[in-house]
């Protein structure tokens, strides 16, 4: 993670301590978004496909890629965008014989006699992470939608996922299904749309756990949960008999498209 800084909600005027993610450079260096210090972080009311990505240069080999915008999730329920220092400036040359020396500008293959295409070029943002086609199993019962979700889980990325022995805030009738290394789901197989409450709880259990909140319902939800989970930004997903679950917000299209 990166260097830990102060961000401060203007909604509640909680300071919460913010490290910005670390994201991999195809040179194999490490980027981390430069933070803006002193600027205030922006509540997200609205959201467009250009905020939600921010331009970040990597110091090691001056490469310029399009990265997730920095957010941070406020308990008081506001999503907040973090600013960053754009990039304007041109990078600076490392000193000389700090590292092998490339071809001039001018090289090419015919000149140089070696490719200049690179070995591996990294996906654009919008691609799918590549993976084989999920395999839906018949719900007929509240366990196949428990077993369809586990399985879905698992497709998407996410390791070790079980059903606890004994589910978590099942007093309170919104318990937990199932629990993964950074991941807590729910999966509600009831013929009632899911309710704003039964987001809530799922969400502050995630919260707790620093874990990732991820919602299953055959019922679909309620208006308020959904608007509700949008402001979250915690993954809804709907599924239907044949057991194929679909992703019904941003957050899930999210997750589908990075994986976990």
């Amino acid at each position: 993670m990166g260097e830990n800084v102060p961000v401060r909600c203007p909604a509640c005027r909680r300071t919460h301590g913010y490290a910005p993610p670390v994201y991999p450079c195809p040179c194999g260096a490490p980027v981390v978004p430069p933070l803006l210090k002193g600027a205030p972080p922006e509540p997200i009311t609205h959201r467009t496909w250009t905020d939600e990505w921010v331009t970040v240069r990597c110091t090691a080999c001056g490469r310029q890629d399009q990265w997730p915008q920095p957010e941070l999730g406020c308990p008081c329920g506001t999503v907040l965008r973090v600013p960053v220092r754009p990039v304007t400036a041109a990078p600076t040359q490392p000193p000389a014989g700090s590292g092998p020396a490339g071809p001039p500008p001018s090289a090419t293959a015919s000149t140089t006699g070696v490719s200049t295409v690179p070995a591996h070029i990294p996906l654009p943002r919008t691609a799918a992470v590549p993976r084989p086609s999920f395999r839906p199993v018949t719900i007929r019962t509240a366990r196949d939608a428990v077993t369809t979700a586990a399985l879905y889980l698992r497709w998407l990325g996410f390791r070790d996922v079980v059903q606890p022995e004994e589910r978590s805030g099942a007093g309170s009738g919104f318990g937990v299904d199932l629990r993964g290394p950074g991941l807590v789901a729910q999966v509600d197989p009831t013929t009632r749309p899911t309710s704003l409450r039964a987001v809530e709880c799922l969400w502050l259990t995630g919260l707790a756990a620093s874990a990732t909140s991820v919602s299953f319902s055959l019922a679909g939800y309620e208006d308020r949960a959904r608007v509700r989970a949008d402001r979250l930004r915690l993954p809804l997903f709907v599924m239907d008999l044949t057991g194929t679950p679909q992703p019904l917000n941003g957050a899930a299209d999210e997750l589908v498209a990075r994986g976990a």
